[in-house]
Order: structure tokens, then C-alpha cells, then sequence
């Protein structure tokens, strides 16, 4: 038998696989491809305290390696999740955790006292990526005193765990992952989207309405490990890698580099069932190689060079 579970401070997970926030829906949707009990968690779709239609079509496109997507944080906002969507997805037995989301610190902050009161969410991902209205579209992730600040405000007001999600678009980001940490963070989680672009040279115009969008997949696998290796190395919290996991191999290296756990996202476009595969593959590397527990190879790398 190999021991798969992980830990983020008292809270336990099962195995070391989740689904990222806005790849997976809120899990029901997968449930005729796979046994979402099965997986240590899912990071469920943003959510915002008001509705949110999202941008203008088109807002995904297909690069090499890779998509782009500008959908916009599309939801029903709290008040739908909690009435309709909480008493369903807090049946499943595995980690629910709410991704959140705001323009304005406030926004934050009242959505995570929503969440705590909800007592099967034991977690929520805090999403700094976004644009923070009054620093003029800036967002909170690019900018450590804004960074500092949201996170600071969310940890006075939530009683369980915290999961900052940090945005790759910085120029060192073990800065960003230490001042998550110094105010509150239990853990971190990373990369977001990679800004990018595309153009249609039969129209002659960008292919996304919002001319820029989130670069995901395979393209940006070798920026994402690097950054989780460093912040992995700057901080004492666990880490969640991701950003172009497609394969067993692809978490693997994640975990090496220092990742206690991967998050899976635009694998499950293509392969609905990646996660539990990615899930069983690891299990059989460990056997293979002879581990009885996912914590001998966390940052296995570190200790070898």
C-alpha cells in the first residue's frame, strides 16, 4: 500500500490530484466520466458576489501547445451557488474548495465570510489575478502591497484554510508567494494563466474579443515548473503546482520540483477522465520505484543537486 494523502495544516486530502478552478465546472458535470470522490479535491469554478456574464465571444482560442481564454469569470455569483449548487457538490467525498474572485478588496472579503459559514467548504483558493479596480485595473497578484493587502483582509475574516493563487505575470514570484505567507496563507497555489494573444490572419483581427487572454496547456508547463520550484523553495506552507499538466509524467515533475500536490485544468477538455488517470499513474510510479509515501518524492530534486 502507498500513502497518497497530503496535508494543509489539519485539514487532510486523500491523494495529491485536483481539478483547477474554471476546468471542471462544479464537478457534477463530470460525473458520468469518473468518480469525483476519488480525487483529493476540486477547486470549483470562480465565483463572484454578483452574476457575471463574461466577455464577448469569441473568448477561447486554440495556439500550439496550448488555448487561450478570456471567458471572464461567467457565474451566478454566491447567492445561486449557495441555494443551488452548495446542497448538490457537498455530497461528493473529497475536498470542495471555492475559488473566489472581486474587483475590489471588499469583494474579497465579503465572499469569504459567505464561504466560512458554509460547513462542508473547508478551503477556499484566493484568486489574485484579477483587476483591481481602484489601483486602476492592476491585478491584486502583479503588485505586492495589493497582493499583501487582499490577503491580510480575507484571513482576518476566514476561519479555515486559505489557498492564495499567485499570477505568473511578475517579475520574481517567490516575492509574491512570501508576503502570502507572512499574512496568513496555508498554503499556495500555481501558475495562473500566462497572459497572451492571437491573431486570424484570414479575418485580420485578434481572436479573442478582449484582444489578450490566459495562456493554459502544454506551452506553458516548463515557465509553471520553474516558478513552483522556486516558490517551493522560499516558503515553509505547501505548495499546489500547475499549469500544462497533461500527463502522469507532467505531475510527476511537479512534485519532484517541490509541489505537495498538482492541480489538473486543460487536460480535462481534452480527456475528461485525465485526472483520475494522472491520479492512478502516480500511485504506480511509487510502487515501481519502490516509495510507501507520496512525501519521499516532494521535492525530491532539491535533495539530489
Amino acid at each position: 500500500m502507498v500513502n497518497l494523502g497530503f496535508s494543509i495544516g489539519d485539514l487532510h486530502f486523500k491523494n495529491p490530484v485536483m481539478t483547477a478552478s474554471g476546468t471542471f465546472g462544479y464537478g457534477p458535470e463530470f460525473d458520468d466520466f469518473l468518480d469525483v470522490s476519488r480525487l483529493g479535491g476540486i477547486v470549483v469554478k470562480g465565483t463572484t458576489m454578483e452574476p457575471r456574464e463574461g466577455n464577448l465571444y469569441p473568448r477561447m482560442a486554440e495556439t500550439p501547445s496550448g488555448m487561450l481564454n478570456a471567458v471572464g469569470l461567467q457565474n451566478k455569483g454566491i447567492d445561486y451557488f449557495e441555494t443551488n449548487l452548495y446542497p448538490c457538490i457537498s455530497e461528493y467525498d473529497t475536498n470542495i474548495i471555492v475559488n473566489i474572485n472581486g474587483s475590489y478588496v471588499a469583494d474579497y472579503v465579503q465572499l469569504a465570510e459567505r464561504i466560512n459559514s458554509l460547513e462542508k467548504i473547508p478551503a477556499i483558493e484566493l484568486n489574485i489575478s484579477c483587476p483591481n479596480v481602484k489601483m486602476g485595473g492592476m491585478a491584486f497578484g502583479t503588485n505586492l502591497d495589493s497582493a499583501r493587502e487582499v490577503t491580510k483582509a480575507v484571513r482576518s475574516v476566514y476561519s479555515k484554510k486559505l489557498i492564495v493563487k499567485l499570477s505568473p505575470n511578475v517579475t520574481n514570484i517567490a516575492d509574491f508567494a512570501r508576503v502570502v505567507e507572512e499574512e496568513g496563507a496555508d498554503s499556495i497555489s500555481l501558475i495562473n494563466t500566462l497572459l497572451g494573444m492571437s491573431v486570424d490572419v484570414v479575418k485580420m483581427r485578434p481572436a479573442l474579443s478582449t484582444i489578450t487572454g490566459g495562456l493554459s496547456g502544454p506551452a506553458i508547463k516548463p515557465v509553471a515548473l520553474r516558478m513552483v520550484w522556486q516558490v517551493a523553495k522560499a516558503v515553509r506552507i505547501p505548495v499546489i503546482g500547475m499549469g500544462g499538466i497533461m500527463t502522469t509524467s507532467d505531475a510527476l515533475e511537479f512534485l519532484l520540483a517541490g509541489a505537495s500536490a498538482v492541480q489538473i485544468g486543460t487536460a480535462s477538455f481534452i480527456d475528461p477522465q485525465a485526472s483520475v488517470k494522472i491520479l492512478e499513474g502516480i500511485e504506480k510510479y511509487l510502487i515501481e520505484k519502490g516509495f510507501s509515501d507520496i512525501k519521499d518524492i516532494v521535492g525530491f530534486i532539491n535533495r539530489t543537486c
